[in-house]
């Protein structure tokens, strides 16, 4: 599974082409946007031209252990004086073609090199695949953001337009006697809390979209809601220590970590043969004249070949110690990627347990808040009627109306962290997949309208909202 979505996303990061800015007017889904991440996040290319570049790595080190062949030539031209007395001279040039063949027989340090060079690629590989399964997270992220700012936002228009409801009726009193100035002032004041928080709910909405812009390059103006039908179940299997398992083995983090180790643990073996013997076979043909061989003036003019085969044999016997310090330093790397793969490990661990924990925290909560908007809006009715008949006052009334919105967007926040923590908790165990955008794509509500969906209907009916 995880070849298969390394090899779909490279397919369509290698199509990218332009990334200008361009406006989505109609509604956008979930598994829409994921396709244009795919295809314009600059982060992908990216992470897509440095696996590609880290897999160049292979070739490089295997050339070191193939034939090297190499051809030149070389002209001299040769002013000899044989009479200083009468200032004879003979000019001859010489003209000498040449071709080399070097095969390397024994070379420890770049056999291990071409190890390490396959474990950095494989490790490329995984890096490239981890950045294409945290497109899919942050798609989701990116999205679910701005549902649950645009019910935030309606909750927060809602939230306005009663606390000016209870300033319109805080005046009405005042000028028929039945309360006095301070309740006016505490209802304004309700009210320009409340109309403070909608605009700013407002500049949220439009930072959430702006992030899918940057995301991919697009602006959209409109998303397909969730509806409140979406199944909220626990994860399977609601066991934290098989999550942790899967995660261990299937973590492409972790994963690629391993390699990192393979790698610097194959760089300390070729450092480590820098104290080894090399064995090249090497054969070389020249052709020239006689001059550019060094021969005899006396055969000046005839042309010559010259064919050589043999062994050269290299004994490395003291560098400075700059062989014994290139090993200390590889030692020392060896063990930071060790290190580092534990703290990965750990962390990984933690996270999944976590994540695991929040998705049934989220459950408990969606279900708590749903029962809060309930007992709120039963208390907000006791307290406007406790204040009609002068047992409460008006401070009472706001402070219920606040907890009730409050609520409101508690209820909202759990429902879509129980989406995101399921979708965190698969990255960590290494499971996550375009097809889960799939999954959660069909319970997507094309005619879902935040000003009156942010509740589910039972609930918006037992608030009166």
């Amino acid at each position: 599974m995880l070849r298969r979505l390394s090899l779909a996303v490279a397919l369509a990061t290698a199509a990218i082409a332009g990334h200008a800015e361009t406006a989505v007017t109609s509604k956008t889904d979930l598994v829409s946007l994921y396709s244009d991440a795919v295809k314009n996040s600059s982060d992908l290319a990216a992470a897509f031209a440095d696996a590609q570049a880290r897999k160049e790595g292979v070739p490089q080190a295997r050339a070191g252990l193939l034939p090297q062949i190499g051809a030149g030539a070389n002209y001299n031209d040769t002013s000899t004086d044989f009479d200083q007395s009468g200032r004879s001279t003979a000019d001859r040039g010489s003209l000498v073609y040449q071709a080399s063949l070097t095969q390397p027989l024994f070379r420890a340090d770049r056999w291990f090199q071409l190890q390490a060079a396959e474990a950095v690629s494989e490790q490329a590989g995984l890096d490239y695949s981890n950045s294409a399964q945290n497109l899919i997270l942050q798609t989701a992220e990116g999205y679910f953001a701005v549902l649950r700012a645009e019910d935030n936002l309606s909750a927060s228009v809602a939230e306005e337009a009663a606390f000016k409801r209870q300033l319109d009726q805080a005046r009405e009193r005042f000028e028929v006697g039945l309360s006095d100035k301070t309740d006016v002032l505490e209802a304004q004041a309700g009210y320009d809390g409340a109309r403070a928080n909608r605009l700013n709910a407002a500049n949220v909405v439009q930072d959430a979209l702006q992030a899918l812009t940057r995301l991919t390059g697009k602006f959209y103006e409109t998303l397909v809601g969730m509806g409140h039908e979406l199944p909220v179940q626990p994860p399977a299997p609601n066991d934290a220590t098989q999550w942790v398992n899967t995660a261990l083995k299937q973590n492409l983090g972790l994963l690629a970590s391993n390699y990192g180790v393979d790698a610097a643990g194959e760089s300390l073996r070729q450092q480590k043969s820098g104290h080894l013997p090399t064995l090249d076979a090497v054969a070389s043909y020249s052709q020239g004249d006689n001059d550019g061989f060094g021969v005899s003036n006396s055969l000046a003019g005839n042309a010559m070949s010259q064919t050589t085969v043999g062994l050269e044999l290299s004994i490395p016997i003291y560098t400075g110690g700059l062989t014994s310090s290139k090993v200390n330093e590889a030692v020392q790397r060896l063990d930071q990627s060790e290190q580092n793969r534990e703290s990965l490990r750990r962390q990984v661990v933690q996270e999944t347990r976590n994540r695991h924990r929040a998705v049934n925290n989220d459950i408990e909560q969606i279900q708590a808040r749903r029962q809060t908007i309930i007992s709120t809006q039963s208390a907000v009715e006791a307290n406007e009627i406790g204040y009609q008949v002068g047992t409460r006052n008006i401070v009472d009334v706001l402070n219920a109306q606040r907890s009730l919105y409050t609520a409101v967007r508690d209820y909202n926040n759990a429902r879509y962290d129980y989406i995101l923590n399921n979708l965190r908790l698969k990255q960590s165990a290494g499971t996550l997949s375009p097809e889960d955008l799939q999954a959660l794509q069909q319970w997507l509500k094309p005619d879902y309208d935040s000003s009156k969906d942010f509740l589910p209907a039972d609930l918006a009916e037992a608030a009166k909202l």
